[in-house]
């Protein structure tokens, strides 16, 4: 069980710096580059930066639980 959260704690980690580095900053960022410099009329960010904000907190998510699954499986053993 530790074997696989290390597994998929190192996947997510990797997964989270190219999500992070893939926002727009404050002079864009490399989104733009993939569609996301075009805006959605109702709001002030486009449908990609939506998207790309749902994937990176899912991601986090999953990360801070197996952060926590490992620490709990440390302090049992």
């Amino acid at each position: 069980m530790e074997l696989l959260l290390n597994v998929v704690l190192v996947i997510t980690s990797l997964l989270l710096i190219v999500l992070i580095l893939l926002h727009r900053g404050k002079g864009g960022g490399l989104s733009s580059m993939f569609g996301g410099a075009a805006s959605s009329s109702l709001a002030g960010s486009s449908v990609v930066e939506k998207n790309l904000n749902r994937i990176t907190v899912g991601t986090a998510v999953i990360w801070s639980v197996c952060i926590v699954g490992i620490g709990i499986l440390l302090n049992v053993s």
